[in-house]
Parts: structure tokens; C-alpha cells; sequence
């Protein structure tokens, strides 16, 4: 299959500035394509990897992705989807930011053999460049007027925008430009916002490399849930790759609980699944939606692609554990994974009386209620019902001397840290 009809049957492609011509380059021979992300944070978060899925695509059909760190845009920040100027960050931040996103990136492509990823720094090929040479060698290529008419500028001319963000669809031209002229490349991808910065730099490459210079761009659909909210986002803030800022865990959980309506869609998109497998998948979801058989193949394909089979294991783990009630087998690790969104209260150092130690906490309002509660078995401690009122939580009772984990209830867990 053409990787093309691969993309196309993924549903991932939006928009081509020359579809035929594409095509015919691609079944000639292997390119370079690539893609960019600016280092605006220390973390990519799930969105980022809508284009960057479609460039390791490319690369299992034997083309070569160039991945660009926007070392010198990200100083500046695209004003696509922005309603406000964007808050520029220290040189020194922006070099920490993009040191994080390369151990990132480098855990998703592979960076050795014939389509070998290249990941390079858009600051090295800009930062010597004087602001009478960008303005006579690459200003004198725009048109004005043209740079107004792309979208993601006309939609910021009612509230403002600045020469800086202005000024950053060239600053992307000029990426373009330079890896066609440098690294042979061909086709830039990027979302659906991403394609006034495709075109600029489509129109500058054929002003400087002249008419007949043959690249390329598409465009990636902007991913939306069926209830219409942005894909990504969830009560507690974006889906980080991160391990620090989202555990294996809640990366995990954010795929497992995948509505049904989506999670077909999300399969195509995310994973490395062949057509025969999400069909098997599809038809599950159809016949017998109550066993998530689809939800668990996207979250087992995601954690371990981007944190690895241990922290796959552990994700899982910690899922059973927590629906079985088996805390106890967990250990102080997967406890901070599993528990980092539950009420946690600190405890003193010394043995307690299991009635005073729950109203101590604040875990129940009064002894009479605490005394009512272990009588009637919903206490657990670790996992184990206590209906003895004389129960005295010691230290023996602390997973790795760290934790005891309280559950009120069938769905009520309390973290007590010591």
C-alpha cells in the first residue's frame, strides 16, 4: 500500500498542496519530509503527536524525517490558535525546553539505518543572520498583502498582532527553504492550522531554489472527541509524555476510558495497527462494548510506545489493583502513580487507635460515625476489611514503611502518608 493510501484510509489527511505530484515523488523514490514543534514548554502533551505519528508512518515506508526544534521560532511563538500574544520565554529557558523535547523525540524515532531521523535546531541556521540580511534576502520574498490574507494572521487582525508573531511565518519559510536546499527535503507536514506556514514556504522555496523546485505539504485534520471537545484536554489539564508531569498510569487511564465513538478513530490515528486488527477491534466494539477489548489495545499500544513494556506493566497493574481492591500488592511507586489524585492526609509517626485515627484524619466526621462504619464493614485497610473497633494501625501496617491506603466505601480511597 502507498503510504498515501495508508494516511488517507486513517482518515489523517486534511489538505495537499499537490496530491499527483506527490504521489508520483514518492513511488519514484525515498524523501525527506519534515516536521516542526517549537519549544514552548519542557513537555509535548498527546496533540503533538497527531503529526509526528504521521512522520514515523513515513519512516516505516522507508522515507526520512527531519524533526526540527524551533530553537529561534520559539522565541517568537506562532499566532496560529492564539487569542493573545504569546508570553516570550529567556534564551536560556528556550535552550532547557528544547534539551527536553530531543529526549522526547528521540525515544519515538529511530535515528540509525537508511531513513534514519535527523533532529536539528532552526536557531543554527538563523542566529547569525543580521536584520538587514533577513530583510533584503527573505522580506523582499513577501508580499504583504498575502501574509495578511493567510488565516492564522487574519484571524488575529481584529484584536492585533505584533511585527514579532507578524514575522514568524517567514521565520518557517526560511525552514523550509533551508532543509530543501540542505537536507534535499520535500514535504513538510503539519496540522490543519499549519498550512499558511506551508504555503510561505512552499512560494519562497520556488522564488529561491526556482520555479520548478518540487516540494510539498499536507495537512493533518484537527482531532476532536465526539462530544465535540478538543481531543487532549481533560479536567486536570493536558496529557503530558512527561512521566513527571503525567504517570504511565494516568497516561494509561487517559486511553482506557476512550469513548466508544472515538476510539476506532484514535486506533487509525495513534497506533501501528494493521487494518485487519482494528476491524477485528471495530467489530468488538460493536458486539460487545462492555469489555473495552478496543480502549485496551489503544492504551497498551500508547504507554508503550511512548514509556516502554515495564511502564506498560506497571499501568496495568496498578488498573487491576485498583478495580480488584488488591492495594497491597502494589508497591510505594505504583502507590504514587495510582494514588496522585486522591485525597492524601500526613500522619503522625506512632500507633493509633484505627476509630480516633480515621477522625483524626478527617477521613470520618466523628467516632460515632467511625465506630458505625468499621462495625458495618466499609473500611478497608490496605485493601483488607477491618470490623474490629479495636484495631491499632501501626507501623506494620504501612506499605514500605510510606503508605496505608484507606477505602471508605466501594469507590472511596484515602493515601495516608507517613
Amino acid at each position: 500500500m502507498n503510504i498515501i493510501d495508508e494516511l488517507e484510509w486513517r482518515g489523517a489527511i486534511y489538505q495537499q498542496t499537490d496530491e499527483t505530484g506527490l504521489r508520483e515523488l514518492i513511488n519514484k523514490e525515498a524523501i525527506s519530509l519534515y516536521c516542526g514543534i517549537d519549544p514552548t514548554g519542557d513537555s509535548m502533551h498527546i496533540g503533538h503527536l497527531i503529526p509526528f505519528m504521521i512522520l514515523c508512518r513515513f519512516q516505516n515506508y522507508g522515507h526520512k524525517p527531519i524533526i526540527v526544534v524551533g530553537g529561534a521560532t520559539g522565541t517568537i511563538g506562532d499566532p496560529s490558535g492564539k487569542k493573545e500574544e504569546r508570553k516570550l520565554q529567556s534564551i536560556e529557558q528556550i535552550n532547557q525546553n528544547v534539551a527536553s523535547l530531543r529526549a522526547q523525540l528521540e525515544k519515538i524515532f529511530d535515528f540509525t539505518g537508511a531513513s534514519a531521523a535527523i533532529m536539528v535546531n532552526n536557531y543554527d541556521w538563523t542566529k547569525d543572520l543580521s536584520i538587514l540580511d533577513f530583510l533584503r534576502d527573505y522580506g523582499k520574498n513577501f508580499n504583504v498583502n498575502t501574509m495578511l490574507a493567510k488565516d492564522i494572521v487574519a484571524s488575529r487582525l481584529e484584536i492585533g498582532i505584533s511585527f514579532t508573531e507578524f514575522a514568524y511565518q517567514i521565520l518557517q519559510a526560511m525552514d523550509y527553504n533551508y532543509l530543501y536546499e540542505h537536507h534535499h527535503c520535500k514535504l513538510q507536514i503539519g496540522g490543519s492550522d499549519q498550512w499558511g506556514n506551508i504555503t510561505a514556504g512552499l512560494d519562497l522555496i520556488r522564488k529561491k531554489q526556482g520555479e520548478n523546485a518540487k516540494a510539498f505539504g499536507l495537512t493533518i485534520p484537527l482531532l476532536t472527541k465526539a462530544d465535540g471537545t478538543k481531543f487532549g484536554k481533560t479536567e486536570g489539564g493536558a496529557i503530558w509524555l512527561d512521566p513527571e508531569k503525567t504517570t504511565p498510569y494516568e497516561f494509561y487511564q487517559f486511553w482506557i476510558n476512550t469513548d466508544d465513538r472515538d476510539v476506532i478513530r484514535y486506533l487509525k490515528y495513534f497506533t501501528f495497527l494493521s487494518q485487519t486488527e482494528i476491524a477485528e477491534l471495530s467489530i468488538q466494539v460493536e458486539k460487545e462494548p462492555h469489555l473495552r477489548a478496543a480502549q485496551k489495545a489503544l492504551a497498551s499500544e500508547m504507554t508503550e510506545f511512548i514509556h516502554g513494556k515495564n511502564a506498560l506493566k506497571q499501568a496495568i497493574k496498578i488498573s487491576q489493583a485498583l478495580f480488584s481492591g488488591d492495594v497491597k500488592s502494589l508497591t510505594a511507586s505504583e502507590i504514587e502513580q495510582g494514588f496522585k489524585e486522591v485525597p492524601t492526609f500526613e500522619a503522625a509517626d506512632e500507633d493509633a487507635l484505627l476509630v480516633d485515627f480515621l477522625v483524626e484524619l478527617g477521613i470520618e466526621p466523628s467516632k460515632r460515625q467511625s465506630r458505625e462504619d468499621i462495625a458495618n464493614g466499609a473500611i478497608y485497610l490496605n485493601g483488607e476489611r477491618t470490623q474490629n473497633l479495636e484495631k491499632v494501625v501501626k507501623a506494620t501496617d504501612r506499605i514500605e514503611n510510606k503508605f496505608i491506603i484507606i477505602r471508605r466505601g466501594k469507590k472511596k480511597y484515602f493515601l495516608i502518608k507517613f
